[in-house]
């Protein structure tokens, strides 16, 4: 087989970035703030560094909760803020699970 025909059998791999972080907002309409931690050893004392930084992800369905871990893909610009779209939710929150069952109750 050629390099070609083995590229043309693999799955497109797709070149955008993705994250994984917490859901911190769902105030705005299909919008949610995702919050993505980064730890990476101090050049210097090699200890390591927690930091962290938001972003805005497009959530078409409004299906995120807050304190959902998901993970988000980078898109177009959609807003002025807004460059990632949610692709999936990893794992959902206990208290997203407790006002489900709690409105299924009512």
């Amino acid at each position: 087989m050629t390099a070609t025909t083995e590229a043309a059998q693999a799955p497109a791999a797709s070149r955008r970035n993705e994250k994984v972080g917490q859901v911190v907002s769902t105030k705005m309409q299909k919008t949610i703030v995702v919050e993505v931690e980064m730890r990476k050893a101090h050049a210097k004392y090699k200890r390591i560094v927690r930091s962290s930084k938001k972003f805005y992800a497009h959530d078409e369905q409004n299906s995120a909760r807050v304190g959902d871990v998901v993970r988000i893909r980078e898109t177009r610009p959609l807003s002025k803020l807004k460059r990632w779209s949610l692709e999936e939710i990893v794992r959902r929150s206990n208290l997203s699970q407790i006002e489900d069952a709690a409105a299924e109750a009512k």
